[in-house]
């Protein structure tokens, strides 16, 4: 499937929310994701099926000053 990931089209095979972030290897205890625009908790992210067309922002705090 095609979805747009933080504004550029890529394919995946996932087919949850943690699958994508497993995929793209990233820590989801730094990460915040959006689906649709709407912000999705944590803890749902295992139960959140995405699909063909999803916009998905998955945004990761860094620390600094």
């Amino acid at each position: 499937m095609k979805i747009d990931l933080n504004g550029k089209k890529v394919k995946s095979v996932s087919k949850t929310l943690m699958d994508l972030v497993i995929e793209k290897d990233l820590d989801p205890n730094s990460l915040i994701a959006e689906v649709n625009f709407e912000v999705i908790r944590q803890d749902t992210w295992k139960d959140v099926s995405i699909k063909d067309g999803d916009n998905i922002e998955l945004l990761s705090f860094v620390g600094g000053g």
